[in-house]
């Protein structure tokens, strides 16, 4: 009954069998499927039922946190974010948790941040305003930010965010958990998902990579990124690892490095970072090719160590990067291969095949979508997303796939991202001089 109800290119994958089925999509069965659906709701299902015990740890936790009454030391690099700031001391002055020092550092600004940081610091709104003339690059200034820092716990923003008022606490709060809790990370969504088509796909991306993929990853102990726009980290060991190093993925590299370490990194759900994402695909591709260079650069190259044994050898950190590399790098190289196989073996059904896989996909993130509903605390607003994830399978199937591999293709044979404007080309020349 189903069959004849069923569009035309459904009735014919009941007709040739489920063997044929599995042949031709063996990329969406062995890989997509089973990391983002069977994975992700059977981690689901243990974090449904442990939910009590996790809020009791986290309740014991809180009370220490308060106890104690630690100076927390936000400290907010950056260039030209001068518009952002005020806004940015105000969303902090609602925050719950309130012992904490304020540390801006202006990167060399060529608009009214110089003027913007000393009011806001002369009217006591920030604890310090520091300016590098000369540009150095974020990470540079993250590190100027960080020997002026008096803080037990560092959080580092970024100045265009906004939080929800208890996100400071919650951020910090982890780290009573567990004294081998190195840095955690915050939950970054996209403010402005109303702006365009791009926001729009933006915030339903987000929703599955960081607030419900770094959940998994927290939870199976490789998670290896701190976002930029939101972490906590313990200053003793930034001044053991030597702080950011410039590039740009600086928030995944220092992850990694912390993780080396031995210590562990963790993933608040929680505390929640409100970001603006960029409204214009082209915006939005120079900035994805700069994030997916990072994959090469750090996790490829830089940390090739994890892969391999030695005295300091560790599987957590050997895993984190490796399914990395493998989800983004290897199966991006698999995928193509796919599409070969498909065209030239498959090329009389194609008309079967490509409304199949399309149909797979809006299915796959229809069902992410209900894992999402699961975790978020903003269950309204993010319902209206609901109607874009069709266009999801063109997002990221196509779109993101395409901007990926010209990422790692420029990278991985050019070494491109030494390259890149957004660092300064003093710094870029010296990191590509050590490696870093």
């Amino acid at each position: 009954m189903f069959e004849q109800l069923a569009p035309e290119y459904v009735e014919y994958w009941f007709v040739v069998g489920f063997n044929k089925f599995l042949r031709v999509f063996w990329y969406f069965c062995l890989f997509e499927f089973t990391r983002y659906i069977i994975i992700d709701y059977i981690i689901v299902f243990f974090k449904w039922l442990t939910r009590k015990s996790d809020d009791e740890q986290f309740e014991q936790a809180r009370r220490a946190f308060f106890l104690e009454n630690p100076l927390v030391s936000i400290i907010i690099p950056g260039k030209n974010e001068g518009a952002h700031l005020f806004k940015l001391t105000k969303s902090l002055a609602e925050q719950t948790y309130q012992n904490f020092e304020l540390i801006i550092v202006d990167d060399g600004s060529d608009d009214e941040t110089p003027i913007i940081g000393k009011n806001l610091e002369r009217l006591g709104l920030i604890d310090m305003f520091i300016r590098n003339e000369i540009r150095g690059g974020k990470a540079s200034a993250a590190n100027l930010a960080l020997r002026y820092a008096k803080g037990k716990y560092i959080v580092h923003l970024d100045a265009d965010c906004s939080f929800d008022r208890d996100a400071i606490e919650r951020v910090v709060i982890p780290f009573y958990y567990d004294e081998k809790i190195g840095a955690v990370g915050g939950n970054v969504k996209v403010r402005n998902y109303n702006d365009s088509l791009c926001t729009s796909l933006q915030a339903i991306e987000y929703l599955k990579t960081v607030s419900v993929g770094r959940i998994i990853t927290s939870y199976l102990g490789i998670y290896k990124i701190v976002s930029g726009a939101f972490g906590a980290f313990k200053p003793e060991i930034l001044d053991r690892i030597g702080g950011w190093d410039i590039g740009p993925g600086l928030d995944g590299d220092i992850t990694v490095k912390i993780r080396k370490c031995g210590y562990k990194i963790h993933f608040e759900p929680k505390a929640i970072c409100l970001t603006n994402a960029p409204s214009k695909f082209k915006v939005l591709t120079k900035q994805r090719l700069r994030w997916d260079k990072s994959i090469i650069r750090f996790r490829v190259r830089k940390h090739r160590d994890v892969y391999f044994p030695h005295a300091n050898f560790n599987w957590s950190n050997f895993f984190a990067l490796f399914e990395n590399v493998f989800y983004n790098v290897i199966l991006d190289l698999m995928w193509i291969l796919y599409m070969i196989d498909i065209l030239f073996n498959y090329t009389s059904s194609l008309q079967y095949i490509i409304p199949m896989n399309f149909t797979l996909y809006v299915v796959m993130s229809y069902v992410q979508m209900g894992s999402i509903l699961l975790f978020t605390e903003r269950r309204k607003e993010e319902m209206k997303l609901i109607k874009f994830i069709p266009l999801m399978t063109i997002y990221t199937g196509i779109y993101l796939r395409l901007v990926r591999t010209t990422a790692y293709y420029k990278e991985f044979f050019f070494k491109h991202s030494y390259e890149d404007v957004w660092n300064p080309s003093k710094s870029s020349t010296m990191a590509k001089r050590y490696g870093l």
